[in-house]
Order: C-alpha cells, then sequence, then structure tokens
C-alpha cells in the first residue's frame, strides 16, 4: 500500500479490526518512511448478475435505480433511510444468492415488493402500482386486498 503523504511503497499495518458488521476490515498504517499514520478500509467486491428486462433486453445491475424507486415510494412515510438502505443490503443479498450470471427484472421487483410490504403497507402499494403498471383503480383494490387477507392471517 502507497503512502498517501510521501508515496512511499512500503507501510506497515499496525491494528486490524472489522467494521460495518463484518463486512469490512479497517487497518491502521504507519508509513516505514515518513512515519505518518493513515486508515484503509477494505471489503470484498461481488458483481451482481445482468439484469433481464421484461422487453427482453439485458443491462447492467444498477443499484441506484433500485434505491431511487424503494425511496420514492417511501416518500413521505415514516421510513428510516437506514431502514431502506438495510432492506436494499438483503436484496442484493437475496440476488447474489440466486447464484445465475443473469437475473429477471421481474424477480428483483419480487423481492423488493416484499421488503416494502414487511416496513410500510403504503410504501408497498405505491411501488406496486408502478411495477404492476395498474390501469385502474380496481387493481389498486385488489392489492389492497391481498394486503389485508395477508395481514389478517
Amino acid at each position: 500500500m502507497y503512502c498517501p503523504f510521501c508515496v512511499t511503497e512500503e507501510t506497515k499495518v499496525i491494528d486490524s479490526r472489522l467494521s460495518d458488521d463484518g463486512h469490512q476490515v479497517r487497518r491502521r498504517r504507519v508509513c516505514v518512511q515518513c512515519q505518518e499514520r493513515f486508515t484503509t478500509y477494505e471489503s470484498a467486491h461481488l458483481s451482481m448478475p445482468r439484469v433481464i428486462k421484461q422487453d427482453g433486453s439485458r443491462q447492467a445491475f444498477d443499484e441506484h435505480k433500485l434505491r431511487k424507486g424503494m425511496i420514492r415510494s417511501a416518500e413521505k412515510r415514516p421510513i428510516a433511510t437506514e431502514t431502506i438502505e438495510t432492506a436494499l443490503s438483503e436484496i442484493k443479498t437475496k440476488i447474489r444468492r440466486e447464484g445465475d450470471r443473469e437475473i429477471s427484472s421481474l424477480i428483483i421487483g419480487s423481492f423488493v415488493m416484499e421488503s416494502l410490504k414487511k416496513l410500510d403497507h403504503i410504501a408497498y402499494i405505491r411501488f406496486a402500482s408502478v411495477y404492476r403498471a395498474f390501469e385502474d383503480v380496481s387493481q389498486f383494490g385488489e392489492a389492497i386486498a391481498s394486503l389485508a387477507e395477508h395481514e389478517s392471517k
């Protein structure tokens, strides 16, 4: 690791700890030449599968797009940003567990809807209305009825 102060190639690790719930390693380092200390973070870089859209086209997985959709559906609802980030992390884990190089956008959408249903029913209905392209009020009613049925169990 290069020293960010003097650009010497030799640095020494003086302390290592797990951070970010064990998903990252935090390392304190010292430069052997200038003696400056600095911190580095190490984490695994896992590639996500490509997404097969409903029209058959394929595109790279876009975490930003997924986050944006979830945040938009949860707008003005009592859902903390950390809660959405946790749900997003769980969805990404489910996608990776599928184990395929490609995944249908329908599967991703179902993961999001399942997650939002647990977080907030209004956010779920908002997401479902766009995801399933509701065309009339009766489709909203059906979605709400299925929520009520699910909750009574």
